[in-house]
């Protein structure tokens, strides 16, 4: 046998011999974290909340959030599956400041160990009385949960969800970084959107009469007066107002001279309907107030909803 053709053998046999094993060799190579992983198991509240998530999260992250789009979150009342939903959760998001008045007998009751994270931490907040109050750690019943009429609350929301996220999944925090950064960059552009369509309106026109108490915050920073007294009995927990706050509430609209006044997408329409016509204005069309509209809506996400409501007030409101 000439020594090439043993050479040729030789090689033959070894290539053989390592193809065999290498099947061997993959399947017993350990799997890497990405592959043992599984996505991290997040909750928001409410719709609103979980759109900021959705997009800080990316495919990271598998979101369950409580009240859909188009719930009331005052009025909720958890099912039992719901329930069930969170009870394996890995982090909770939620508004805090008294706003999801259901929450904790909601974790209590599905066994939740899950972190709860308030992205309302931090945020400059109104009272009850309109004034800003510093925020000190401490619970505020007092204190105004609507923060989100703020773009620039959103903002800071957002930014406790991405470090949340990347302290509780760091496999995946440069994901949660750049979706974070993107998302920001949409926001600071809205926000000055806004600023921009609002100061159109006339000064003596930035008059807010809504259904509910949800748009402190956006009047606050657009530069709006919120209306009438009897505004505090017109959310959508406490039932229908006397008859003397409508009395006040339409001497009040009349008085201020404004064209329009705004009912919301998780309130009924009928008693604003009234109250425009005793009060000779016109009923805009409703605004989204603690919830995102349906997938189809013209307000299914965050940013959505602002320019919606925007849209919605600067044209009633006589701006252009």
């Amino acid at each position: 046998m000439s020594v090439s053709h043993l050479a040729r053998r030789t090689l033959t046999r070894r290539h053989v011999l390592v193809l065999a094993a290498a099947p061997v060799a993959l399947l017993a190579r350990p799997a890497t974290r990405a592959q043992e992983a599984e996505p991290l198991r997040v909750v928001a509240t409410f719709s609103i909340l979980g759109d900021w998530v959705r997009i800080v999260g990316g495919d990271a992250i598998v979101l369950t959030t409580i009240v859909p789009a188009g719930g009331d979150a005052h009025a909720f009342d958890p099912s039992p599956d719901q329930v069930a939903s969170i009870a394996d959760a890995d982090l909770i998001f939620e508004i805090g400041l008294g706003f999801e008045t259901w929450l904790d007998d909601m974790t209590d009751a599905a066994g939740a160990t899950a972190e709860r994270v308030a992205v309302s931490d931090g945020v400059a907040l109104l009272g009850a009385d309109g004034e800003v109050h510093a925020e000190d750690g401490h619970d505020h019943g007092e204190d105004d949960p609507h923060i989100w009429g703020d773009v620039a609350n959103a903002m800071h929301a957002v930014g406790i969800i991405r470090d949340r996220l990347a302290a509780a999944d760091p496999d995946n925090a440069a994901t949660y970084e750049a979706n974070a950064s993107a998302y920001l960059a949409e926001l600071d552009t809205l926000d000055g959107a806004i600023r921009e369509q609002t100061a159109t309106i006339p000064e003596d026109q930035r008059k807010l009469v809504t259904t509910h108490d949800t748009f402190g915050y956006y009047a606050s920073a657009y530069g709006f007066e919120i209306l009438g007294s009897a505004l505090s009995s017109l959310t959508t927990e406490s039932g229908d107002p006397s008859a003397s706050d409508i009395a006040a509430l339409v001497e009040a609209i009349e008085e201020a001279g404004v064209p329009a006044i705004f009912a919301d997408n998780v309130s009924n329409t009928d008693l604003m309907e009234v109250i425009a016509d005793e009060a000779g204005v016109e009923l805009a069309p409703p605004l989204y107030s603690d919830a995102l509209g349906d997938a189809d809506s013209e307000a299914s996400t965050y940013i959505a909803m602002m320019e919606y409501n925007t849209d919605t007030i600067v044209t009633a409101l006589g701006g252009g």
